[in-house]
């Protein structure tokens, strides 16, 4: 047998899988591209813009700038990461050519999660950005501002909501990591403008069981509904703004480290950092000649939304529908997924209040997606109370647990079975549509009724904690 420790809760669990199963590790079973020096290649990026003058070029004197950057959740706080060496160098160009610090505003894009906190900028930004922008220039983006931007729908049907200040800057640049998504393709790119300074309902519009749901929404990959969403309202806010977007995209690796940097007009940044980011992110598992039967995956009760993942049922589905995701390709179409967590029915009110009553209310419907399409979820959607919490007291958005559901809902819809194993109140992952085991002996045991005796396993023990932002493919598939 194969001792595996998988994440579990604030610790680690002890478990004996099959010899064949197959353990998934970042540095053991795939490794990244070569860093590269971030200062070298920002400065090349800068000087080089693809189809767009240089920033030296576009500012002047009394040119208003917003400069747009992704909140805590990815990136990283080291010295060296992306946002920390790309916004200096952004500026000293900006000056350069003419404009004034004072007409400089840093705007955090964080969509519908928390806003960041003074000390949670000066920790990944550091002081010396920080300084130069507090109070009053470096601010949160706030999807339910009065000054958002609604500029109808695109040719597609999706609602076009953007932020108002932004919009209305002379020069408006989008900092970026370009790193595997299983929401979605990439980050980066339009998604930075469609997701971090959207409103409530143009988010709606792609994080929905309309897009969330198809076939073509797993594996990250580029090609999907939702990426086809995410470029035609991007489009349309530019066309409607009559602005071009700049962007600063950066490929980075597994611990956030810089690989490549790509700055110019959005698409073409898109399309000259995809190809990197797909051979940092598909990793095909040469001990799979077929794809796996059983998918084994520990669960952290902290993630990059904040803590309570392994504990709160909403976000623990959503855990187990990324990986899902992540490893569909790896998998046989009716795979099983056995998932070692907490849940506890911790949900975390200070940052996730709306949570727990999302949770009971989907208790009242058969299906997850029978209530987020109902009057219900809408009201707990639009609450008040919910949405000023989020606006004033670093709370998230009462919709981010309606998108947390549908990514969880994923694994109900294309696997056999999926089992949580370690529940401390199991009732709360039998309330997600999970089956629960004490035992992941048990688990294995009753997975085998839907793929064979002898069936092929493979491991993610640490797919959050450790990071495991890529996607899996089988050498079968590959």
């Amino acid at each position: 047998m194969k001792h595996v420790n998988l994440d579990y809760g604030l610790t680690q669990l002890a478990v004996e899988l099959p010899d064949s199963a197959v353990v998934v590790r970042y540095g053991e079973t795939y490794e990244d591209p070569p860093k590269v020096d971030p200062v070298a290649v920002t400065r090349a990026a800068l000087d080089n813009p693809l189809s767009m003058p240089t920033l030296k070029e576009l500012a002047g004197p009394g040119k208003t700038v917003a400069i747009v950057f992704p909140d805590r959740v990815k990136g990283g706080a080291q010295l060296l990461s992306h946002r920390r060496v790309s916004i200096p160098m952004i500026l000293e160009d900006l000056l350069a050519g003419g404009c004034q610090l004072g007409d400089i505003t840093l705007v955090c894009a964080q969509g519908l999660h928390r806003r960041n906190t003074y000390e949670e900028w000066m920790w990944y930004l550091g002081p010396e950005i920080v300084n130069n922008f507090w109070p009053n220039r470096i601010i949160n983006h706030d999807a339910e501002d009065r000054s958002l931007m609604d500029l109808g729908l695109d040719e597609m049907g999706n609602s076009v909501q953007t932020n108002g200040f932004v919009a209305n800057v002379d020069i408006p640049i989008l900092i970026g990591h370009c790193a595997a998504n299983p929401y979605g393709g990439f980050s980066g790119g339009y998604k930075m403008l469609v997701t971090g300074l959207a409103g409530r309902k143009s988010i709606a519009s792609h994080h929905s069981p309309k897009t969330m749901l198809r076939k073509d929404w797993l594996g990250g990959g580029v090609k999907s509904y939702m990426r086809d969403q995410f470029k035609s309202i991007g489009e349309a806010i530019e066309k409607r703004t009559g602005k071009s977007f700049y962007t600063v995209d950066a490929v980075i690796g597994q611990k956030s480290d810089v690989l490549s940097v790509k700055a110019g007009k959005t698409t073409e940044v898109e399309k000259a950092t995809w190809p990197l980011a797909s051979q940092r992110s598909n990793v095909i598992i040469n001990e799979l000649n077929e794809p796996a039967d059983i998918l084994v995956m520990g669960m952290p009760r902290d993630f990059h939304y904040g803590p309570g993942m392994g504990t709160n049922p909403i976000l623990m589905s959503l855990g187990i529908g990324a990986q899902y995701s992540r490893c569909a390709k790896a998998l046989r179409p009716d795979a099983v997924i056995i998932t070692v967590s907490l849940c506890d029915g911790w949900f975390n009110k200070d940052w996730f209040p709306s949570y727990e009553e999302t949770y009971s209310s989907l208790q009242n419907y058969s299906t997850s997606r029978e209530f987020l399409e109902s009057d219900e979820a809408f009201r707990i959607s639009t609450d008040n109370a919910y949405c000023f919490s989020y606006s004033n007291y670093y709370t998230y958005h009462p919709f981010h647990a309606m998108s947390m559901i549908t990514g969880g809902s994923i694994p109900l819809k294309w696997c056999s079975e999926v089992y949580v194993v370690g529940a401390q109140r199991p009732g709360f992952a039998r309330g997600m549509g999970f089956r629960t085991f004490s035992k992941i002996d048990d688990a294995i045991k009753d997975a085998k009724r839907y793929v064979g005796k002898n069936p092929r396993i493979l491991c993610t023990p640490e797919c959050f904690s450790g990071g495991m932002a890529v996607n899996l493919t089988s050498k079968q598939i590959a």
